[in-house]
């Protein structure tokens, strides 16, 4: 059976996570794709012979996909995710997922009411890395700090301009922090504390913060920028150090490293299995009729908590009470 794959809203390069599966199984088809820029919906439907819509309401009426991947303005996803749900549809989401609060308690009733699934693409998860210190967490006994940092390059000349318009983009956390509030989260086990966000200030578009979240015997801290120099050979030097009771461990995402310290074991490094691509296994799940390992309620929570850090950094740095 074919899983009927849409695109609603391309601006963002991440939409070609999903086509990145349909290239590889012939049992899903991309069938449409909308983006209120025609040139840029061409440029992805054209490769498969999919039809082009101006408007993701039109192409989700006309074509009923199974799954539709929405990676477009950041402040038009929220409307985008919620209409795919109502259309009957499961959504693969590029963060953010969306850039208000208001817009995650639409998409949170809009899930529930229509019985579908949300899945953020929470790409880290599935890097080596990760994989290889999931099978090893408990060599570092009981894990009390969380350090990462996730600088990126701006490369201004190449961005759009809605993209330092805040009503559109949606502030600095929100954009940045999640992937690393996901993987503390999924190390540690926290499940409620509070969220405080910080931003360094910039005239209309601040370029580095951190979200800081707390829990019974856990700190987090994720820092996030637009900083890395132009000249780097690496887009974003990204990493995370866990702090245990019996060891520590750091993930160096972007070297290819895992580097890790115990009691018993001098630091090495890790050997790293293979990876996955960011929407192999949730596309796998959700064409079976199951719902992926990164659930419905983790994507709306750690967006919901990337959300509540900007508002905290943009509200006085006054912090946020959350819970699972």
């Amino acid at each position: 059976m074919t899983t009927r794959i849409a695109i609603a809203g391309a601006a963002h390069p991440h939409a070609r996570y999903a086509t990145a599966e349909i290239d590889r199984y012939d049992g899903y088809q991309l069938v449409a794709v909308a983006d209120p820029d025609r040139a840029v919906a061409e440029r992805y439907a054209t490769p498969y012979q999919a039809k082009v819509f101006t408007d993701h309401r039109q192409m989700l009426e006309e074509m009923r996909p199974d799954v539709v991947m929405v990676a477009g303005i950041y402040a038009d996803r929220g409307r985008a995710v919620v209409d795919a749900l109502d259309a009957g549809a499961h959504v693969l989401a590029d963060k953010p997922l969306c850039t208000t609060l208001a817009d995650l308690s639409a998409i949170t009733e809009a899930a529930d009411r229509n019985h579908r699934y949300v899945v953020l693409l929470l790409e880290k998860r599935y890097y080596p890395e990760t994989i290889a210190m999931t099978e090893l967490i408990h060599e570092l006994g009981t894990i009390h700090g969380v350090v990462s940092t996730g600088p990126h390059k701006l490369n201004r000349p190449t961005r759009p301009e809605w993209f330092f318009d805040r009503a559109r983009y949606g502030g600095l956390l929100n954009d940045l922090a999640v992937h690393d509030i996901d993987a503390a989260l999924y190390f540690t086990g926290l499940t409620a504390g509070t969220v405080t966000g910080a931003l360094a200030s910039e005239p209309g578009f601040p370029r580095y913060g951190t979200a800081t979240l707390t829990g019974p015997g856990v700190l987090i801290t994720a820092g996030v920028d637009w900083l890395t120099p132009a000249a780097s050979p690496l887009h974003g030097d990204y990493r995370m150090k866990l702090i245990g009771t019996n060891g520590t461990a750091e993930l160096q995402w972007a070297q290819k490293r895992l580097i890790l310290t115990t009691t018993d074991k001098a630091q090495y490094d890790v050997p790293l299995p293979p990876g996955h691509r960011p929407a192999e296994l949730p596309v796998q799940a959700l064409a079976n009729g199951n719902e992926p390992e990164i659930t419905t309620s983790h994507s709306l929570l750690v967006t919901r908590l990337a959300l509540l850090a900007q508002q905290s950094a943009e509200n006085g740095n006054q912090p946020l009470p959350w819970t699972s």
